[in-house]
């Protein structure tokens, strides 16, 4: 082909700007090359140094003890195994399902999804690290309980054993409450003179209410006041605070008003009877025995799933 010498200068300006271009992104692009530097792959899906320093940074952030990198490595490649794992039998969450786990985590410390973003990248941490995390968490948890859900139940007769060898005094006072709950209701943003006038309000039919008819006669004729369906509990259900509450209301009375963000709230007490079903105890054991099946059912299996798995050290370990 015939090259005109018009055309020359052309072509060596695009060399040079090609040249320019390489030498730009080899040494701008320098830190971002090396920090994605890959530290392994497990089942043909990298861990890059740069996850392990957002890990790192995560779990400082979080408060947990500072692992070494062996350990932080070792974290995120069971995680990859589990999440693997999972997928194999369908459970596989949405990006909504956890973001809106991400978001349940941001409301438990107070604070929006946007919020919690916003506290991670102030850190330089970036919240898939988190959402990774918690992907990992749910699936797993998921995948335990739902393919080993018999050998993980506790029965009852282990768990009356377990209370009676652990020497401690078996609870020998436990009660069903049928309850409904009864909210005065303040607006948002009202002052809190109008609390206090509502705390009075609340006062006032304490005196006067003696049965749930007639809680409900009250409630469900007041403006501004509303009485829900009665909702039954044992004593293993409820906080140690509500159970003594409770224990010292009679029967068909209310409980002392709760100033809460919806307003003045109490509970109608309908009924108490004595049972011998569950009490706090019983309940705290089983919980208690349930996770110590679960955790070592969790660990046979992580190492089972992570001997089959194949895990490289590009550069060595």
């Amino acid at each position: 082909m015939t090259m005109t010498t018009a055309s020359l200068p052309t072509r060596r300006y695009s060399l040079l700007l090609s040249s320019l271009l390489v030498l730009v992104l080899l040494l701008g692009g320098g830190a971002r090359l090396h920090a994605q530097t890959i530290a392994v792959m497990v089942n043909g899906d990298p861990i890059t140094n740069f996850d392990i320093e957002q890990r790192a940074k995560l779990n400082a952030l979080t408060g947990a003890k500072n692992p070494d990198r062996k350990a932080i490595l070792n974290d995120l490649i069971d995680e990859k195994v589990k999440i693997k794992e999972a997928k194999k039998f369908g459970v596989d969450p949405s990006s909504s399902d956890i973001d809106q786990a991400f978001s349940g985590m941001a409301q438990r410390m107070r604070l929006s999804g946007d919020q919690l973003t916003k506290v991670l990248e102030s850190k330089g941490i970036r919240p898939d690290t988190l959402k990774q995390r918690i992907r990992a968490d749910m699936v797993w948890t998921s995948l335990v309980r739902g393919r080993f859900k018999e050998s993980l139940q506790v029965g009852e007769r282990d768990v009356a054993a377990a209370v009676k060898a652990s020497g401690e005094a078996a609870d020998t006072d436990a009660f069903e409450y049928r309850m409904q709950p009864v909210v005065l209701i303040v607006p948002r943003g009202a002052p809190q003179s109008e609390f206090e006038a509502r705390r009075k309000e609340a006062d006032s039919l304490r005196e006067r209410v003696t049965s749930c008819e007639e809680a409900n006669s009250y409630f469900k004729s007041m403006r501004n006041a509303a009485i829900r369906e009665i909702v039954v509990k044992t004593s293993a259900d409820l906080p140690q605070s509500l159970r003594d509450m409770l224990d010292k209301t009679p029967v068909g009375h209310l409980t002392a008003p709760e100033i809460t963000k919806q307003g003045v709230e109490m509970v109608a007490l309908c009924g108490r009877k004595a049972t011998t079903v569950d009490t706090p105890k019983k309940r705290e054991m089983r919980e208690k025995m349930y996770a110590q099946k679960y955790e070592a059912k969790s660990k046979s299996y992580l190492e089972e799933v992570r001997k089959a798995a194949m895990i490289e050290y590009p550069g060595g370990r």
